[in-house]
């Protein structure tokens, strides 16, 4: 390799004759798979790669299991296996691709505030318009899942760790070269800029066809990185079936396992169907950029991308949406002094959610021209996969119903959710029926009916998780006028973002245009505006997450929601609260007591009130 950069092999010049962008790709993705081999090995120096260490740190002898303290500082983070560690890692990068991604779309609203090109260039809103739909489906949708499901599984199904720990590790830092192959283009690095195919990549254009840059390598960046994160998820996914398969307690059955690991072993499912498929065809798409092959162009047929992106990508919104769902199925009862109401027909309703996933993708491409009879099949199971929808939709608001509702800001969250998911359902509705989705499609219709669903639905239940849990994993607590304050911000910006592009669709507006008509104006500011009050409402997120986390009060108690009160409390703050009674009983760490009287820590009592001085079980190493 020359200080160019190029390669200069003979072989691969007859692979790639005169090709400096395919060999600067070729470069680019051995110094990738070097990086990742070097981590790799380098791993497996400074790791004991004959025991696996239990999250609980328990001594399992017979079976090669040794009890031993977790390294300090940036070792532990980089050679951890604790389920616990990797969900607060798969937690701190989702939040960075979230702010990320918001800071895209931002200025992309911020351009959109006036009918003509002011801030960037419709090329660069293109970049952006791309790699902020990727980041937030990809790099921030699938990881905070994730996140959730690492801390939360093994807890709440009583295991010591998940099922193959080293490959939970290895699902994480597959994630970050992911990240960096997907934002390259951003990097100012000269022949290389962004790629402006729109996240579906659509073939011709994302093959490199016509006289546009998407043959820049940026796109092939992309590419590799989305391949990458599809890897990742799939590991994560066998990991946790085999997890709630073969590592539950005795006591915890099929009956009564809990309902967010249902949606978690759902979600993993969809995965193992969707997440290959969509892997082959980008290998196809990059082998038609590269090599010459006849798969989309040169002969091939550019519909057959959308079918198979879209086997993927239709599946992909419940694979985001179901967990989402559980949690919201599991926090929103807490509050509601009941338990979930008809909890089998959720359980059933989220299995069949995952089964129709997979009859539906054409429906987003009913203006393609594809034959009536199959147009009209897809129609049907469209408007069939509603009614699972429904069925937890009316269940969510029976459990409300008569209830004592505690209006937290987890509880706010979760009513959020399904106020905003309705609206989400509803128009997803109109769009499953054919005659209306030829006048809507490709309008901002989809972009706001989709975004009620995204937004309004996923990242509502997500934050409701966070701050439910933030107790949990952090030992402190948030401040409540803050989180609410979040809420409100969120839930007003949200609706006037998002129900201003449906307005915009109705009026015929295009999605995916940097500039529009003058009579567009007045509802794109609208737009801004609400994306602007959501803007404000991520800072005092981002300020309260961290400065919680670094001085919030300190929870003295391992019920800190009050659920004994409700007969609501579950395991995994069970888990908690006899991980505060170890650090009690052995003087636990200096940021985890709590001084009273003379600065002793506080006496742990049990559920009845009597002091309690057993600590059988209790996690050694927490």
């Amino acid at each position: 390799m020359d200080s160019n950069g190029q390669l200069s092999l003979t072989v691969l010049q007859g692979v790639l004759p005169g090709s400096d962008v395919n060999a600067q790709l070729l470069a680019l993705t051995v110094l990738m798979g070097a990086l990742l081999l070097g981590v790799a090995v380098w791993l497996a120096r400074v790791e004991n790669w004959r025991s696996a260490p239990l999250a609980s740190g328990g001594g399992y002898g017979d079976a090669g299991y040794v009890s031993r303290e977790k390294p300090a500082g940036l070792i532990r983070w980089l050679t951890t296996v604790d389920h616990k560690d990797i969900g607060l890692l798969y937690g701190l990068y989702a939040t960075i691709a979230f702010v990320v991604g918001g800071l895209m779309v931002t200025l992309m609203r911020a351009e959109l505030a006036t009918a003509s090109s002011t801030l960037i260039q419709p090329g660069f809103y293109n970049s952006l318009l791309t790699s902020h739909g990727i980041t937030m489906l990809f790099l921030f949708g699938t990881p905070i899942i994730a996140a959730f499901a690492n801390y939360l599984v093994p807890l709440l199904v009583d295991a010591d760790d998940m099922a193959f720990p080293r490959i939970n590790a290895i699902a994480f830092w597959l994630l970050p070269p992911a990240a960096i192959l997907i934002w390259a283009g951003f990097f100012p690095i000269d022949g290389l800029i962004p790629a402006q195919t729109g996240w579906t990549m659509y073939t011709p254009l994302s093959a490199g066809v016509g006289s546009g840059n998407q043959a820049n390598v940026g796109v092939d960046l992309m590419l590799l990185g989305l391949h990458l994160s599809g890897v990742s998820a799939t590991m994560g996914a066998i990991n946790f079936i085999a997890t709630i398969f073969t590592e539950r307690a005795e006591e915890v059955t099929w009956a009564n396992l809990d309902i967010f690991s249902w949606t978690i072993l759902t979600q993993s499912g969809l995965i193992l169907f969707a997440f290959p498929l969509l892997g082959s065809a980008i290998i196809m798409l990059l082998m038609d950029r590269n090599l010459g092959t006849a798969f989309f162009i040169n002969g091939g047929d550019s519909i057959l991308w959308q079918h198979l992106f879209w086997f993927f990508g239709h599946p992909e919104v419940y694979i985001l949406v179901l967990p989402p769902m559980g949690i919201v199925s599991y926090v929103l009862p807490r509050f509601s002094g009941r338990r979930l109401f008809g909890f089998k027909f959720v359980v059933y309703s989220t299995l069949a959610i995952g089964v129709l996933s997979f009859g539906v993708w054409a429906h987003h491409m009913f203006a393609t021209g594809i034959d009536p009879r199959l147009r009209a099949s897809f129609m049907a199971v469209s408007l069939a996969i509603a009614i699972p929808s429904a069925v937890k939709t009316f269940n969510w608001i029976t459990t409300m119903w008569n209830g004592r509702l505690r209006l937290t800001t987890p509880m706010l969250f979760c009513i959020g959710f399904i106020s905003n998911f309705i609206i989400g359902g509803v128009t997803g509705v109109f769009l499953a029926s054919i005659p209306v989705d030829l006048v809507l499609h490709d309008t901002y219709y989809v972009v706001g009916h989709f975004h009620y669903v995204i937004f309004g639905a996923i990242v509502f239940a997500g934050m409701a998780g966070i701050y439910y849990w933030f107790p949990l994993y952090t030992g402190r607590m948030y401040q409540r006028t803050l989180g609410k304050i979040h809420f409100w911000l969120w839930m007003i910006g949200g609706n006037v973002t998002f129900f201003a592009m449906i307005l915009l669709g109705y009026g015929g507006m295009p999605r995916r245009y940097a500039t529009y008509l003058p009579q567009f104006a007045t509802l794109h500011q609208i737009a801004t505006f609400g994306a602007f009050v959501i803007f404000l409402g991520g800072i005092i997120w981002a300020y309260n997450l961290v400065v919680s986390w670094l001085e919030g009060p300190v929870i003295e108690d391992g019920d800190p929601w009050n659920l004994k009160n409700e007969d609501m409390f579950t395991a995994e703050w069970d888990w908690y609260e006899r991980k505060l009674q170890t650090a009690v009983a052995d003087g636990g760490e200096p940021d985890e007591e709590v001084a009273t009287d003379g600065g002793r820590p506080p006496e742990s009592v049990d559920a009845d009130g009597a002091p309690d001085a057993d600590t059988d079980g209790a996690n050694a190493d927490e």
